[in-house]
């Protein structure tokens, strides 16, 4: 990826994927008719936030709740719309009657949108103390006196976090929403990976290009597990009080140190050597992500384009905060 090439990422959701840009993010949902529908969220940053985005360490931290908050929107919107789908036309119409009756206006109201991302915030604070703890609960009632050594504890720790991983993500791949959500996954990869590599995004070319990619939040939670261990095994610990409380406090260091990481195996991916920094984040990709169909990237490569498209008209009549904030932009645009 040459240094002129904007650096984008996404996500998948219902049906759909999401590309952030530099002053909106689109998400692109395909619907029980076949119509591809918009989601266009104007990107409206504080500036202490975009100062925090700019310290190492700190910025991991401030990405991945910022994203928490802002893709649970999204998300929430790919569920509503794969809902309606599946909701049988008379009970839609009397849905729609009274939603007309509590909205006094369309579009989301402040309140709405400080919730979904409160609730995307407490939701990925929640996952992830939960991911943090189960296995130290789990090791310690297995193997507390199997040895003293609490290094090796870590190390049995994080295998434990390991297998609980992959068997989560192994089970949940199983149901057909999430194995299709997975290729929704694989979809944003080859779009993104198209574009970095310079080429015209058709379906043709889109789909030549691999599932997995250096960058992406699947890679972060397998890095997260292997510097957790190393982290957690700086700081001793005597009992499982320290322990826990030793986990919960070095949670924020593991996430940043663990971003910086990301960054720098996507940096060095080219570099003969190097790059099989990154392997251990990719095989997990290949539980969290699936071969997409070509209708899928046709999908992605709309919601990659509108996206790009709605960032180029604000760069052209001029960005400012005020001239974005505070709203959706065409929030079902077909």
């Amino acid at each position: 990826m040459s240094q002129e090439t904007p650096s984008y990422g996404g996500q998948a959701v219902i049906e759909g994927v999401m590309f952030g840009g530099k002053h909106i993010n689109v998400t692109a949902v395909r619907r029980k008719n076949q119509e591809i529908t918009f989601l266009e969220v104007p990107k409206s940053d504080k500036s202490w936030v975009l100062k925090l985005r700019k310290i190492p360490l700190l910025r991991g931290i401030v990405s991945i709740i910022d994203s928490s908050a802002k893709g649970s929107k999204h998300l929430n919107y790919s569920a509503e719309s794969y809902a309606e789908d599946e909701t049988e036309p008379e009970e839609l119409a009397k849905q729609k009657e009274k939603d007309k009756d509590k909205k006094k206006d369309e579009g989301w109201s402040l309140g709405m949108i400080f919730g979904v991302a409160v609730m995307g915030i407490l939701s990925f604070l929640f996952g992830k103390i939960i991911f943090t703890l189960v296995p130290v609960f789990v090791e310690d009632f297995l193997f507390k006196n199997a040895f003293d050594n609490y290094i090796l504890h870590n190390l049995v720790e994080g295998g434990i976090k390991l297998i609980l991983l992959l068997v989560y993500l192994f089970a949940i791949s199983q149901t057909p929403v999430i194995k299709r959500l997975f290729q929704y996954h694989g979809a944003e990869h080859k779009v993104i990976s198209a574009f970095e590599a310079g080429e015209e995004l058709t379906v043709k070319n889109v789909q030549k290009y691999s599932r997995l990619h250096y960058r992406c939040g699947s890679s972060f939670m397998m890095l997260t597990i292997i510097l957790g261990v190393i982290i957690y095994s700086v700081v001793p610990w005597d009992n499982l009080m320290e322990r826990v409380l030793q986990r919960i406090i070095l949670l924020p260091v593991v996430i940043g140190i663990s971003f910086e990481v990301l960054k720098g195996t996507n940096a060095v991916r080219d570099i003969p050597g190097l790059k099989y920094l990154g392997y251990p984040g990719l095989w997990l990709q290949l539980l969290t992500t699936k071969e997409p169909k070509d209708d899928m990237v046709e999908v992605s490569i709309a919601s990659f384009n509108r996206m790009r498209e709605l960032d180029a008209a604000i760069e052209a009549r001029g960005y400012s905060e005020a001239s974005v904030s505070g709203g959706i932009l065409d929030p079902a645009k077909g």
